[in-house]
């Protein structure tokens, strides 16, 4: 795998923004964590920087934020997202990657991370839990990973794609082809 500073730089970037973007939804009490801020950050970065800084940052980013600030609280939240936001930068990263066609291929990507990283979310959780002698039920599972996300998963789809979007108009994404107009 070859580094670049630019990319080192703006994964760095986006681990920032994770730590940071919390503390301004919290602001919110009725919805600020249905926005789900740290997912965001990792999301973009996997499409930006490549999969390998998506994994990185996604598996970072709730164990260092949880050891610095003491939320998510590590067991089992910040552990089962330390998998969740890891799988959202591989795939977002994979896939942005290989269908990088304009907006669509941003958000079937998207849609793909939203959907595996929800799933490996909700194995991690029965698995962790099971481990502490709870259960992880299906309903637990669906109001979690969709119902209480509402909020979040509206946001993903509105900002990641503009962000996304500007980010290659800006020339920041240098190594990936231009979008075709959509």
């Amino acid at each position: 795998m070859k580094f670049s500073t630019k990319k080192l730089t703006l994964a760095a970037t986006f681990l920032g923004l994770g730590l940071v973007l919390p503390f301004l939804t919290g602001q919110v009490p009725q919805i600020g964590n249905m926005l789900l801020p740290m997912h965001i950050p990792v999301l973009i970065c996997g499409m930006v920087c490549g999969w390998e800084y998506g994994l990185a940052v996604g598996a970072i980013l709730p164990l260092l934020r949880s050891g610095i600030f003491g939320m998510p609280p590590i067991y089992p939240t910040a552990l089962a997202m330390t998998f969740e936001l890891a799988t959202y930068g591989i795939v977002s990263g994979l896939l942005c990657k290989k269908f990088f066609k304009g907006t669509a291929g941003i958000y079937f990507s998207l849609l793909m991370a939203m959907i595996s990283g929800r799933i490996v979310w909700g194995i991690a959780q029965a698995v962790l839990l099971g481990a502490g002698g709870k259960t992880f039920t299906l309903s637990a599972f669906w109001a979690g990973a969709v119902l209480n996300a509402v909020p979040g998963i509206i946001l993903q789809l509105l900002l990641v794609p503009a962000v996304v979007v500007l980010l290659e108009k800006t020339g920041v994404m240098y190594d990936r082809e231009p979008p075709s107009a959509v």
